[in-house]
């Protein structure tokens, strides 16, 4: 019965209360200013990353407005505002190149799902144990990517058939050569390009909240008209949602697209909940809830897929200016949402007019601005470790595959990490404390330090095995910090050996938090003598001393035998 009260519990958890809205009162006009004006700049970025893509405008509105809403209402922050952003185009566009635009509503129901189980199973902390240089380095390589995604729109020219930023901007680049009359129309967009970028670094300098893509969109796209300029536009948009419809899946879409949703649903939990999480430390509006936020997510996700939509996942830049604008409550949010839904069904045939060099510029811009110089240089002046860290993830980022990314950078990440405490850890050979006494040369005492694990095990073991001349060896072990199965194996191997070779040992201070472990593991059961574990170093010292007093008595014994064996 408490299994079922606790399951219940959990249910609740996730799912939407009247909490939600209890500072809604005294905050709805500031949530609904701030859900305008969020509204206002999610719209060019909706519209550019639908095109940027491959899955068109349209989708990319559709997406803002459900996922947006969804997310708003079942989400796990107060204050997240959703949609679609640039990572999730990074890797959403080589899925759509391979398997064409039918495929993106499965992929995005089965992304959903995925993020969704991972809310439901409580898996939301998984994020918080992704280091700083990994999340920085996989932040600059989206950038760089979504910069070199626009370079096509922004020459006018065609980026090839491959889904590599990089092949597909050097293959734009080089059509323009090969363009003839087509420099007009590379002109035409390179020169919108510069108005939008201009407008855009301009705009927060005039006013910070001006809202500067929607200004430089509204620019070019006036000059475009006015000068008729041979450029490409967004064309037709729907003007109504379209009606929900169920994806085709079956076994063979199933199976070629369970791996891609994998990772874009990978990418939509890590994404959403480093939004959240730096949503939570901007704002005093409380702390996020990671799981159910991956489940408000996944079932954006599932809902703009029945649309037509996109995966969605939190944007914090959308976020920043939510929190920014006064937004406290999620009636901002779910109002952002409601001001793009009625751009699609009053403003459409305006929206079709926008040159896609404007959205290129919009998202060049919004590329540049994700990286922070200041951040890149404390990534860079920490240690040599993270440095390479952070240039591995950025570089296999842009290179080859995002998921890949975060999984190397967090090996090499780890491994940093592992040679660390490697050399954090070891073992000392100390003086016995107190006034020195006949035959303490033949005492060793050894301090184990840090962290006695699989990394470490083995060079303390040939530390302490290499003694000679001593009858007996004290392990302090209250200086350890970590034992684990390994560590706890080498000191059964080296009370063994040393044992064999007639020294005695003795066990100092172990912990009580290790003490099962090396019961488990053999340590204990290794000592000549029960008794042979203590407490406190005095005590140790004196059963030592007994010891090599009777070794030397033996001794002596020995040689005054072997020496009357001599005697004629």
């Amino acid at each position: 019965m408490k299994t079922v009260h606790a399951g219940l519990a959990a249910a609740r958890a996730l799912l939407p209360g009247r909490g939600d809205y209890s500072g809604l009162r005294a905050s709805w006009r500031s949530d609904l200013v701030a859900g305008l004006t969020v509204g206002i700049v999610a719209l060019p970025l909706a519209l550019a990353f639908g095109v940027s893509s491959g899955a068109g405008a349209a989708s990319g509105l559709i997406t803002a407005v459900v996922a947006g809403l969804v997310a708003a209402v079942f989400g796990g922050s107060h204050v997240q505002v959703s949609g679609p952003t640039g990572a999730m185009v990074v890797v959403l566009a080589p899925v759509i190149a391979a398997h064409g635009l039918g495929a993106l509503a499965a992929v995005s129901v089965l992304a959903g799902l995925i993020v969704l189980a991972a809310g439901a199973l409580k898996l939301g902390r998984v994020v918080t144990f992704l280091p700083w240089p990994v999340i920085e380095g996989f932040t600059v390589g989206i950038a760089a990517i979504i910069f070199l995604q626009q370079v096509p729109a922004a020459l006018a020219t065609d980026g090839g058939d491959s889904t590599n930023a990089v092949l597909a901007a050097v293959h734009a680049a080089g059509a323009v050569n090969a363009a003839g009359a087509g420099w007009v129309s590379t002109g035409a967009s390179l020169g919108i390009v510069a108005v939008v970028a201009a407008v855009m670094v301009l705009a927060p300098k005039i006013h910070p909240r001006l809202p500067g893509s929607l200004v430089a969109i509204v620019l070019a796209s006036v000059i475009a008209e006015v000068f008729a300029l041979p450029v490409a536009r967004i064309g037709a948009l729907p003007t109504s949602l379209p009606a929900p419809a169920l994806p085709v899946l079956n076994m063979e879409i199933l199976s070629a697209l369970v791996g891609p949703a994998a990772t874009i649903a990978a990418l939509a939990a890590i994404e959403s909940l480093l939004s959240a999480r730096v949503a939570s430390s901007i704002s005093d509006t409380g702390a996020y809830d990671a799981d159910r936020e991956l489940f408000g997510q996944g079932l954006a996700s599932i809902a703009s897929g029945f649309f037509g939509g996109m995966p969605a996942t939190g944007a914090i830049a959308r976020t920043a200016v939510n929190i920014r604008s006064g937004g406290r409550t999620r009636a901002a949010a779910i109002t952002h949402a409601l001001v793009l839904l009625a751009v699609v069904y009053l403003a459409t045939s305006v929206v079709s007019r926008i040159p896609l060099a404007a959205l290129a510029g919009v998202l060049m811009v919004t590329a540049a601005r994700m990286v922070s110089l200041p951040t890149l240089r404390a990534v860079i002046g920490s240690t040599r470790a993270d440095t390479i860290v952070f240039f591995v993830t950025a570089v296999i980022t842009v290179s080859f595959d995002l998921i890949e990314a975060v999984e190397i950078g967090i090996v090499v990440a780890a491994f940093f990490a592992l040679r660390s405490l490697v050399r954090s850890s070891g073992v000392h050979r100390e003086e016995i404390p107190g006034p020195i006494m006949d035959g303490d040369e033949h005492i060793a005492l050894f301090r184990l330090d840090g962290a006695l694990f699989f990394g470490a095990a083995e060079r303390v073991l040939e530390r302490v095995t290499d003694i000679r001349n001593v009858d007996v060896v004290i392990l302090r072990m209250s200086q350890l910090q970590i034992l684990d199965a390994t560590g706890a194996r080498v000191i059964t191997d080296i009370i063994q050996a040393l044992e064999r070779r007639g020294i005695t040992v003795l066990i100092k201070g172990i912990q009580d938090r290790h003490l099962h472990l090396a019961t488990k593991v053999g340590v204990i059961e290794s000592l000549r003598h029960h008794k042979h574990l203590f407490s406190d170093l005095p005590a140790a010292v004196e059963h030592a001393r007994s010891h090599v007093s009777r070794a030397a008595a033996a001794r002596t014994a020995q040689t005054a035998t072997e020496r009357k064996k001599t005697e004629p």
